[in-house]
């Protein structure tokens, strides 16, 4: 792979892991009901700022301020692993978590929609795969993006 690939591979994945978490999370909160608690919203902000960061990259090609950007994208996707890192630790019960909960209000009556409104717990995971929770693997699929982000970009930059 040729510098200019690499730092391209880097701009593109600096893109797609938080976007591609992003909207595994909103398909598995309107597709399939599973509403987010606390930490699983606070997983969420660093992507946000991640895809925002990558488009301003994108948007600024160039070695300075669009390399800053991707490197900025790829620090937030790993918070966000980080932070998935810790919720699944608490969903495993290998320590305490926050004690808050986060509920889904929806409209007509106010009252009424915060007396239904599910409580979602922080230290249960409402779905799993071969023992690994969604914020598993947020943190496996964010740390392996921002290393990889990491290690392009590094790449691209010093054979250039």
């Amino acid at each position: 792979m040729t510098p200019v690939q690499s730092r391209n591979a880097a701009y593109a994945l600096a893109l797609i892991v938080p976007a591609a978490l992003m909207g595994g999370a909103l398909i598995s909160q309107y597709g399939f009901g599973l509403y987010p608690c606390e930490m699983c919203w606070w997983q969420r902000y660093p992507h946000i700022a991640a895809i925002v960061l990558a488009l301003l990259a994108l948007t600024i090609r160039g070695k300075g301020a669009g390399d800053l950007a991707v490197i900025l994208a790829a620090i937030c996707i790993g918070a966000s692993g980080l932070i998935g890192g810790f919720h699944a630790g608490v969903e495993y019960g290998w320590w305490e978590g926050v004690t808050s909960c986060a509920t889904v209000a929806s409209g007509g009556d106010p009252l009424d929609a915060i007396m239904n409104a599910p409580v979602i717990r922080c230290d249960v995971a409402p779905w799993s795969l071969l023992g690994i929770s969604l914020a598993g693997f947020n943190f496996l699929l964010s740390i392996g993006g921002a290393v990889l982000v990491f290690a392009l970009l590094g790449k691209g930059r010093k054979g250039a």
